[in-house]
């Protein structure tokens, strides 16, 4: 039984699935700062398209 917990406490996929969810997180908050400050210059440059027609 204590061979058991020590194979379950030394496997190592669980580590690759969490870096894989950590680097998931800071992409997606990226996208999110990128997309908020984009989103402000679009929305300024097509209210002065509809100003010009």
């Amino acid at each position: 039984m204590m061979e058991f917990f020590n194979a379950l406490r030394n496997r190592e996929e669980g580590q690759a699935l969490v870096e894989y969810g950590l680097i998931l997180a800071l992409v997606s908050v990226a996208c999110v700062a990128t997309l908020g400050a984009l989103g402000t210059g679009v929305d300024g440059i097509l209210n002065q398209i509809v100003t010009a027609l």
